[in-house]
């Protein structure tokens, strides 16, 4: 296998400046998703997307490769992660370099690790699925979810749920947003089969403003210690 590993980060970003780079327990966020994307052993190339110069630096500095930037058409907030990897592929067409599978990971995931990686891409293989997502199961049943009607009260969006137990009801999941497989056929076609790999729940979490960052500090040095 051919495998190429895409680390989608642009230097936009509105919530967090500078999101992508900003320290976070010592290093550059960014460095957490290439330290384990090399660390997994899979990968033929590790590249970072990018349309800036400085995140192209340390990205380079850290053992990834930078052989093109980023568009301005994929680089603003309306373009999808599907956008910037299919120009990624374009891009390494017009290098003569192509590619069987493709993983893309995420910038801001310093709970991803090396071996997390290696057995959701044992997976992947075993499953013989077109892609792979990563998920998590919901922390309360999303069927008692309720929502506040037009009169301003409160009602279930699942009457019939309410009163049931909660082992009765069916665990729902959710995108954790970390990383993907795809086999290349099914990332050009935007078609294919998805097969789940289950995270933990202390391995998730969502860095979209400072507080979120604050908690992902005090998570890490908890599973530091846990070791």
């Amino acid at each position: 296998m051919n495998r190429l590993c895409i680390i989608t980060a642009r230097g936009g970003s509105k919530r967090i400046p500078r999101k992508n780079i900003k320290p976070f327990m010592g290093k550059p966020m960014v460095c957490y998703a290439i330290e384990a994307a090399i660390g997994s052993g899979l990968f033929d190339e590790i590249m970072v997307s990018t349309d800036d110069a400085e995140i192209a630096d340390i990205a380079k500095s850290s053992g990834a490769h930078v052989p093109f930037m980023r568009s301005a058409a994929t680089a603003n907030d309306f373009a999808t992660t599907r956008d910037v990897l299919l120009e990624v592929i374009e891009e390494y067409g017009k290098l003569d370099r192509k590619f069987t599978e493709v993983a893309c990971i995420y910038p801001c995931v310093p709970f991803l690790t090396a071996s997390i990686l290696a057995l959701a891409y044992k997976t992947f293989v075993d499953s013989r699925a077109d892609c792979l997502m990563p998920i998590v199961k919901y922390s309360f049943p999303i069927q008692r979810a309720v929502r506040i009607n037009d009169t301003g009260f409160v009602e279930y969006r699942e009457p019939d749920s309410a009163s049931r137990r909660s082992q009765d009801l069916e665990p729902m999941y959710h995108d954790v947003g970390m990383f993907y497989f795809y086999k290349m056929s099914a990332l050009l076609s935007g078609e294919g089969k998805t097969v789940p790999y289950v995270m933990p729940e202390e391995r998730i979490q969502d860095i979209d403003t400072m507080d979120d960052w604050h908690l992902a500090e005090i998570k890490y040095k908890l599973l530091d210690a846990k070791g």
